[in-house]
């Protein structure tokens, strides 16, 4: 799923209605959960069903368990989305963030609720709803930040030993400026890797890096202002959204009907997503579209 060039892109990671929130549990090699009827489009199946079932991979603020249950940005989209869709639970099956494509490639789940960038690359792969979410990078660096730790660049220049999660674009970044970096499964283990040691710098997306200080004020650990990284000088604006099937175009056309209606009002997009640390800054272009996004826009 990495991209072999990256270019000028915006990559946005993306309550109301009191649909049920349960996660499965289930494992990728599991059995499938998106089974259809020939005659039958995904969308009449889960309506049927009353039941959707997503892939995240415990990233907060996107998607992740808390106190036993989902919960975060993209799960409360889509509590508000595929409720408004007459499809009232949203069922969850955790998984590693670069095993979510192949998951549901393999019919694991229904969509990918995990604020994945939109690049060209997956675009070749699955299929995106329109933006849900801005957001940049930042780094999580030991407390005093005593490398001096600003971007990308500066972890290149400095030689500092970086962490990363698999399969997210900050790994992308890393294999671009020849850094060799350290692939974490999940945002909790790249903060240990901080901690303990084991790493210098772990780079994520800066409300997700914040989000996790937070909610450790513990931890000794700072996080550097957000910033958009820059590759060969060309910057590497953040853009994300759910992630579909390609062949499910009825209810991909479905969601980002729904989805318009939130993007298109800044109070409604965060009496949804506000509690989670989200912003008008988050907010999408308007007058950018996944077609854009997939054709690599510059």
């Amino acid at each position: 799923m990495a991209p072999s060039a990256l270019r000028t892109s915006v990559r946005r990671r993306s309550k109301g209605v009191a649909a049920a929130v349960v996660v499965a549990g289930l494992a990728l090699t599991g059995c499938t959960s998106t089974n259809t009827d020939d005659d039958s489009s995904l969308l009449q199946t889960l309506q049927e069903r009353g039941s959707v079932t997503v892939g995240f991979a415990g990233e907060a603020p996107y998607s992740f368990m808390e106190n036993g249950e989902l919960t975060g940005a993209t799960v409360a989209l889509h509590r508000e989305i595929f409720g408004n869709l007459g499809i009232e639970t949203v069922e969850g099956v955790n998984a590693d963030f670069g095993a979510l494509i192949p998951g549901l490639q393999a019919n694991r789940f229904d969509v990918v609720s995990a604020g994945m960038s939109i690049l060209p690359e997956r675009c070749e792969q699955a299929a995106f709803s329109e933006p849900e979410f801005n957001y940049t990078t930042a780094l999580m660096v030991e407390e005093g930040n005593p490398m001096n730790l600003t971007d990308m660049q500066s972890v290149a220049d400095s030689g500092a030993r970086l962490a990363t999660m698999t399969g997210a674009i900050e790994s992308d970044y890393a294999t671009e400026l020849g850094i060799d970096s350290m692939q974490v499964a999940t945002p909790q283990d790249g903060m240990d890797a901080v901690t303990s040691g084991r790493a210098d710098v772990f780079a994520l997306t800066g409300i997700s890096l914040n989000w996790m200080k937070n909610n450790n004020p513990d931890a000794p650990v700072e996080v550097t202002q957000s910033f958009v990284a820059e590759i060969n000088g060309v910057p590497q604006v953040g853009a994300g959204g759910t992630v579909f099937r390609t062949d499910d175009k009825d209810l991909l056309d479905a969601y980002n009907e729904e989805l318009a209606k939130i993007t298109s009002d800044p109070e409604k997009y965060l009496s949804i997503v506000g509690e989670f640390g989200f912003t008008e800054e988050e907010l999408p272009d308007p007058e950018l579209t996944t077609a854009d996004l997939c054709a690599g826009a510059e």
